[in-house]
């Protein structure tokens, strides 16, 4: 290799981490924000002298307009430029987050809330569509294995962050906080970008038609229209894949501990244990899908068996009369398959966009997160209700397996970027 190549090639690399690390800090930033609010709801309960359900409206509000949201922020990523969106959008979050803690009562939160939630709905068309365009495909599946990551440990250090300031200084201080140190990752986020820069549909014609004044050059062929995207197969399977993946994961996330404890006589210690090893279990698949990913062709052979091994593991829960450290094992395993999955799904959803259109279709299938995520609680908490606490870890498991076709629909479609 010549000395030309190498520094080259190193340049690269150094271009690839700057841009990898910026998209990555918006997600961690995105991820801390949104658990922001669980940790102090006891407090803002007794504050404004409301109801839990009262308190969980105001989570209802973040996330349908986070998931409304990400559709339209997916038109906006491809016409005005990645950039620019997720440059707004962690700010309006950000901002909106630390405003709930000068809140002076609890019906401002509820228009906060909607406007963090638009805020939120930028980060997975921006983020995946700006790795997409900027970073070099031979380090894409790390790339989205890190823009992963991020976000879990962005979920891992927010009830702590949070909830020790709300602790020590109160449920306001706590919200102030975390909306400052959004602001300032924003900040690091502006200053970075030159480096994660895409251009939009607008931009682009306008540069093409300035080069086509004197030269006559034509202009670039108008990108793949929305209605086009949204009616296309291999984006409605990958939609599907995204509910039924998210469904399950809110199911083992938020009610496995509740499970655990009220039908297996699992002491709260243990069966936090396990909720915990599912994330560990998660960014460890994670960190293997992305090599993998890079170094493997067959990203539809990688998803489909992955959810079929975590389906089988999950599905074992149910059985009755297991050892508490053998459900422990099968819920960390079958996290770690799940997140084998993460970097190739997200691969094969790049390969499936037409030209301009990652934004549109990471946008779109996304959205399935929201909706699986909103969907979830009234299923699980209902088999908890009814003293089907086993049921959880079945359901779980048949929404993996009835995922693994869905897969099928990626194979062998790829568009040019």
């Amino acid at each position: 290799m010549s000395v030309a190549s190498s520094a080259q090639k190193a340049a690269g690399s150094q271009s690839d981490i700057r841009i990898i690390g910026t998209v990555a800090s918006a997600h961690f930033t995105s991820h801390i924000l949104q658990l922001a609010l669980a940790p102090l709801f006891p407090m803002m309960r007794d504050a404004f002298n409301v109801t839990f359900v009262d308190l969980g409206l105001i989570l209802t509000c973040f996330y349908a307009a986070s998931g409304l949201g990400q559709i339209a922020a997916g038109v906006l990523v491809d016409r005005f430029g990645a950039h620019r969106l997720l440059m707004m959008g962690i700010t309006l979050q950000s901002g909106s987050v630390a405003l709930m803690g000068l809140a002076p009562n609890y019906y401002m939160l509820l228009p906060l809330a909607v406007l963090a939630g638009i805020g939120n709905s930028v980060y997975h068309p921006a983020d995946l569509s700006i790795l997409s365009h900027r970073v070099r495909p031979e380090r894409l599946g790390r790339a989205f294995a890190t823009h992963v990551i991020a976000g879990n440990i962005g979920f891992g250090v927010s009830p702590i962050f949070v909830g020790t300031i709300g602790v020590m200084w109160g449920w306001r201080a706590g919200l102030l906080a975390v909306g400052i140190l959004g602001l300032i990752i924003s900040c690091w986020v502006i200053l970075n970008r030159p480096a994660i820069r895409t251009e939009g549909q607008v931009q682009r014609r306008q540069a093409a038609a300035e080069k086509g004044k004197p030269g006559g050059q034509q202009a670039e062929p108008a990108p793949a229209h929305f209605w086009h995207i949204i009616t296309m197969p291999v984006v409605l399977l990958a939609f599907l894949f995204f509910v039924l993946s998210a469904f399950a994961g809110a199911g083992i996330q938020n009610f496995a501990i509740s499970a655990l404890t009220e039908g297996y006589g699992m002491v709260l210690a243990m069966a936090t244990v396990a909720v915990a090893g599912y994330q560990v279990g998660t960014a460890s698949g994670v960190l293997l899908g992305g090599v993998l990913a890079d170094r493997s062709e067959k990203h539809h052979v990688i998803a489909m068996l992955g959810l079929a091994v975590s389906a089988i593991l999950i599905m074992f829960v149910f059985h009755t009369g297991l050892h508490p450290v053998a459900i422990i094992a099968l819920i960390a395993a079958s996290g770690f398959a799940t997140g084998i999955t993460m970097p190739s799904r997200d691969v094969l959803v790049r390969r499936a966009a037409p030209a301009g259109g990652y934004g549109k279709v990471f946008g779109i299938v996304y959205s399935g997160f929201d909706i699986g995520s909103l969907v979830a609680p009234l299923i699980f908490g209902s088999l908890i209700d009814h003293h089907m606490s086993h049921g959880v870890f079945l359901v779980c498991g048949i929404a993996l397996i009835v995922g693994i076709p869905t897969v099928m629909g990626f194979k062998g479609k790829h568009h040019k970027a």
